[in-house]
């Protein structure tokens, strides 16, 4: 059965308790007016072809809403995830003929009750992401086969809200991120596997996203090999003007 990202897809253009937090994020400040950059910047890199002096805030405000942690979850954690839904996924097979060509080699489900040490790593994410948003219920899983990948998107509004964050299990990945009206104005993101990123504002809205595979999986000149990889992935409630539900798609969305 087909899912979320049908529907995440369909229009795109191509209180949690710290007490779980890990030490190193435990002091993350709930600044509404501002989030605070929490990532590790090493992990975003602009491309040459977005000149040093060209759309410098621009440039300052994409560094701030696109974030990547590294180390999020631990190997147990991971391990532990991963074992709740391979059951679930198993039953499903990869997928090679999305209906906009956006994606490839993907299975995908929803899960909105997990085991209680996995509910502890998603109150987690969510207490670092949604500092002024309200996530959706459920999280939305998507497992990419070896060889697949995702071409460029945004998220379409109507099913997803301002913040976009997702947990990477079982492999690394390279993200490619552009700019939808000036292209050139792009970067790269590596995304660690146990590593958590959050897209937010300017990174979510003004830029397209894309996982790589193959031999554009590149990370500053090197080869990222990519296994099969599993995101786990939380989104914010669209804004009411915006909302609708995916099931109101058509069955093969």
């Amino acid at each position: 059965m087909r899912l979320l990202t049908f529907s995440f897809l369909k229009n795109c253009s191509f209180k949690c308790l710290y007490r779980g937090l890990p030490k190193k994020y435990s002091s993350v400040q709930t600044d509404v007016k501002e989030p605070k950059v929490i990532g590790d910047p090493s992990l975003v890199e602009i491309c040459p072809t977005w000149k040093e002096d060209e759309e410098v805030e621009l440039r300052e405000a994409f560094l701030r809403d696109m974030q990547v942690l590294p180390e999020f979850v631990s190997a147990q954690e991971e391990a532990a995830l991963l074992a709740e839904l391979e059951p679930r996924l198993k039953r499903m097979r990869y997928e090679f003929d999305h209906w906009d060509n956006a994606i490839e080699g993907y299975r995908e489900t929803e899960v909105s009750s997990w085991r209680a040490q996995n509910e502890a790593v998603l109150r987690r994410v969510r207490a670092l992401a949604f500092v002024r948003d309200e996530p959706l219920p459920h999280a939305h899983v998507l497992d990419l086969a070896a060889a697949g990948f995702i071409r460029p998107h945004v998220d379409a509004v109507r099913f997803c809200g301002a913040v976009i964050a997702g947990v990477c299990l079982a492999s690394s990945a390279v993200m490619r991120l552009q700019h939808e009206a000036r292209p050139h104005l792009a970067a790269h993101a590596l995304l660690q596997r146990r590593a958590l990123y959050i897209m937010r504002g300017v990174a979510r809205y003004s830029f397209s996203h894309a996982v790589l595979g193959g031999a554009s999986s590149v990370w500053r000149g090197q080869r990222v090999a990519r296994a099969r990889r599993v995101a786990v992935i939380c989104r914010s409630k669209p804004a009411p003007a915006h909302a609708h539900s995916p099931r109101d798609e058509p069955a093969h969305l």
